[in-house]
């Protein structure tokens, strides 16, 4: 049985997607969190929630990560604790006629769940959330919020674009060619977890790496899930693996990645020889793809 090896943190209740979708097909999982996020400018996203789409010129948000949803939610949760801002909440602000765009079908279902999360606010939560499963990726998304809202007579658009520090040009450079304007705030900022090491660690001892002499020995996969994780994490993988067709004589490991961005990041900036991309960012279509590698 081989190993699986997925960068990411593991669902924080009930079954993790990830490795079920793997187990199923005969695989062990295991999950290690990469990176920490922490939450900036949550006091500006408040005041513009509080002040509305309509007196800012708003006519949608762009949501490409679920961390970003979870900034949304914190501000929210910070509307809901002062009974001073709670009061200002008018009811005439409503967020919810207005589309929430967003990246994947984990996005979208976790933009979703705000509305169970704050009943008393349905006017400051996503009720329009579109993209999805229909944009897994941000270039997609761009072109699906296009064609979803075109623009009439040379109309400028206004999108409010919630981002991290990590985030590339592609879907604002899209979006400026259909005039499409975006109100960029930072919400959330990235870097690797100094329990990384430590945690790869404590993984492989109870998934030993077997015989390292023998470089035709392979322990497994590694999937990668963003490229600043991917940066971040590979200088250690080297440590205890031959990687992405170097030739060391430690055991192989073959590399999957979620999609098409991490996959130009590890070719282009890290020169590593990529197996696997998933067709889409979901898990049954990356676990299928390994698995359809591995019986060719």
């Amino acid at each position: 049985m081989k190993h699986v090896l997925l960068l990411r943190a593991p669902a924080k209740e009930g079954p993790d997607r990830y490795e079920v979708a793997f187990e199923t097909r005969g695989y062990t999982p295991l999950s290690i969190p990469v990176l920490e996020t922490v939450p900036v400018n949550t006091d500006v996203l408040k005041v513009k929630i509080l002040h509305g789409p309509k007196e800012q010129g708003l006519s949608g948000v762009i949501i490409t990560s679920k961390r970003a949803v979870e900034a949304w939610s914190e501000a929210l949760e910070m509307i809901s604790q002062d009974p001073l801002t709670e009061t200002q909440a008018d009811t005439l602000v409503d967020w919810g006629a207005v589309p929430f765009y967003v990246v994947g079908d984990a996005t979208a279902a976790a933009a979703f769940e705000i509305q169970t999360k704050f009943p008393s606010f349905p006017h400051l939560v996503p009720i329009i959330i579109r993209g999805g499963s229909q944009s897994g990726i941000a270039e997609r998304l761009a072109h699906f919020i296009l064609e979803d809202a075109p623009a009439h007579d040379n109309e400028t658009r206004k999108l409010l674009y919630l981002t991290g520090d990590k985030n590339r040009d592609t879907l604002p450079q899209i979006l400026s060619t259909g005039s499409v304007d975006l109100d960029a705030l930072e919400v959330y900022r990235t870097g690797g977890s100094p329990s990384f090491p430590a945690d790869l660690k404590s993984a492989l001892e109870r998934a030993p790496i077997g015989n390292q002499a023998d470089s035709s020995q392979c322990w497994g996969w590694v999937v990668y899930f963003a490229p600043s994780a991917a940066e971040f994490v590979t200088p250690f993988l080297y440590d205890m693996f031959e990687l992405g067709g170097q030739s060391t004589a430690k055991s192989t490991l073959k590399i999957a990645v979620i999609g098409p961005t991490t996959a130009s990041f590890l070719r282009d900036t890290l020169k590593l020889q990529v197996d696997v991309v998933a067709s889409k960012p979901t898990p049954e279509m990356l676990s299928s793809a390994v698995a359809a590698f591995d019986s060719a």
